[in-house]
């Protein structure tokens, strides 16, 4: 099926000249001014929209096509909108593209030219339109409780975290810093049959030594100078649920011999308390240090290493999971633009390809925080790179090595597959719709790069 094509042109020797040399390739309709564009526009049925500035009744000034512009912008149909026009100005040209336009071409229309920007549009919005498919899917095709990923490694961690979710013995999580252990930590007490008691977190690392035992065991009235009341530690705060122990390798070795305990005999004792507590809690720690290395250096202990590695949970680096960048950008920008109340904010071509070459040294969290400093910082519709600053970043990559033409041809083409695999959700006849090859050739590009069966 030919794909539809609006074109909101006045001038009936140019629309005729469009419907006559883009007819083989696309099913096109015609409006010539914006009241007729309307009904067209808001029925959503056109992905792309060719846009003329000068529309009636002003078709000398570009007034009646931002107008329009904006409107659709506005609609929630995500429509890609290439603007033609005879003004040139450098000034229209950028306030088209931030108001949302996807492209700005000038008159007079050379159609070799056209068809190439009407191809990369269409291309653009088939893409993000694949990946908004994919964000409302289900746990079982990108994300599981506010995680989203599509890599091996995600939907391999997936499997395990769903599995230890359904025991109770404590689980070590590992991962750099900014990968997202906490969701991880989350998603496990939600999932587990504990989801309806308490979920206690505590970072270990952000409470002096002098009042972590307080915080975690609690302390009765007098216990020490300034114990005025009796004080509930986060473990008794936790009965029946979860708690979450941050930073675990920086807790002071007197307090790895207590956590031992509790782990041991699942009992506490409140500072200044002659009782023993039992306590109910499943324990779930987290680091971004080498806790075995620590343990040789006799600054963790190893039986406590061993008691909360019963079941290991590594959240990968963001560079471990390449298919997974764009999702989670575009997945952020919609969350943040919504909180800002932005309207329809996307992301420029060359901006989804500076992050796909980036490598996030602060993973997930760089890639939320760029964003945000991007909206905060720009009014602009379009992010461009040097907004989410990855223009020296991705140039200075790419100058790291000198590639041989054969090598750059492969991680193109395996950089190619795994976007196109990422915003299909693994789908390998949409990947390969996407990029314009036959299933059979996917398989054979799949087996070169080792990536895995699908």
């Amino acid at each position: 099926m030919k794909k539809k094509l609006l074109i909101i042109e006045d001038e009936k020797s140019v629309a005729k000249q469009l419907r006559w040399g883009l007819d083989k390739e696309y099913d096109i309709t015609i409006a010539g001014d914006a009241q007729q564009a309307r009904p067209y526009l808001s029925s959503g049925a056109f992905p792309v929209v060719t846009l003329d500035l000068g529309l009636p009744p002003s078709p000398d000034t570009p007034e009646q096509g931002f107008a329009l512009l904006k409107e659709i912008s506005g609609m929630g149909h995500h429509i890609q909108v290439i603007v033609i026009t005879g003004n040139a100005e450098e000034e229209n040209a950028i306030k088209a593209i931030g108001n949302g336009a996807a492209d700005f071409y000038a008159k007079p229309i050379d159609l070799k030219i056209l068809k190439i920007i009407l191809e990369r549009t269409y291309r653009i919005y088939e893409l993000e339109e694949a990946n908004r498919m994919l964000l409302s899917q289900s746990s079982n095709t990108g994300s599981l409780c506010g995680m989203i990923g599509v890599s091996p490694p995600m939907v391999a961690m997936f499997e395990r975290l769903k599995r230890a979710s359904q025991t109770d013995y404590p689980v070590l999580i590992t991962g750099s810093t900014g990968t997202g252990k906490e969701m991880a930590a989350k998603a496990l007490h939600t999932l587990s049959t504990r989801a309806a008691k308490p979920l206690i977190i505590i970072n270990c690392g952000a409470i002096p030594e002098n009042l972590i035992e307080s915080e975690l065991f609690g302390h009765e009235k007098g216990a020490f100078t300034g114990a005025l009341n009796r004080q509930i530690g986060k473990f008794e705060q936790a009965e029946g649920g979860t708690i979450f122990l941050d930073e675990i390798g920086e807790l002071p070795l007197q307090l790895q011999v207590k956590l031992l305990r509790v782990i041991q005999e699942s009992t506490i004792d409140r500072l200044g308390g002659n009782k023993t507590i039992t306590v109910d809690v499943r324990i779930v720690a987290a680091t971004n240090v080498d806790l075995e290395q620590a343990a040789k250096d006799k600054i963790f202990r190893e039986d406590l290493l061993y008691r909360l590695n019963v079941v290991p949970l590594r959240v990968p680096d963001l560079k471990e999971r390449p298919e997974d960048v764009l999702i989670l950008a575009h997945s952020f920008l919609q969350e943040e633009a919504r909180n800002l109340s932005r309207g329809q904010v996307s992301f420029s071509p060359e901006s989804l390809s500076a992050m796909s070459g980036y490598h996030w040294p602060g993973n997930v969290r760089e890639l939320q925080n760029r964003i945000r400093r991007a909206l905060g910082t720009t009014g602009d519709n379009l992010l461009q790179p040097i907004d989410l600053e990855l223009e020296v970043a991705s140039h200075a990559l790419q100058e790291e090595k000198l590639l041989t033409l054969k090598e750059a041809r492969e991680i193109a083409e395996k950089k190619a597959v795994q976007q196109a695999l990422g915003v299909s959700g693994n789908n390998i006849s949409q990947a390969a719709k996407l990029l314009e090859i036959s299933r059979p050739t996917l398989h054979d590009l799949l087996k070169k790069f080792g990536m895995g069966n699908y």
